[in-house]
């Protein structure tokens, strides 16, 4: 497998929103649940993680509680919110529209210009 790709700007809170959508997560969970998804092609660093989970929480996109990790320790847990999945719904449209239209532009030969 190659090399982890590197994200897009902005993508990094869908990416969270879909991982905790598939089940409530601590925070290293949602980073294992994220290179899970991806097929390890996606390398997310704690140090972006944490901050993005905070501006979600704030947004009202995601909830949290402590509980228990699996091995025994304190872990705030994350679970998508009403206004979550909603959000996810129309990142997720914008990501695929947006996806859309570069292939578009990319499969554009010079003959069709």
């Amino acid at each position: 497998m190659g090399k982890a790709l590197d994200l897009l700007q902005g993508t990094l809170e869908m990416l969270i929103l879909k991982a905790v959508s598939l089940g409530p997560l601590h925070g290293y969970g949602i980073l294992l649940r994220i290179e899970q998804i991806s097929g390890g092609q996606l390398d997310i660093q704690q140090g972006s993680l944490y901050p993005a989970l905070y501006r979600l929480e704030h947004q009202g996109a995601i909830a949290s509680e402590w509980g228990e990790s699996e091995n025994n320790r304190r872990a705030k847990y994350y679970r998508l919110t009403a206004a979550g999945k909603a959000l996810l719904k129309t990142e997720t449209e914008k990501w695929n529209r947006m996806a859309g239209v570069m292939a578009a532009v990319l499969r554009t030969a010079p003959e069709e210009i």
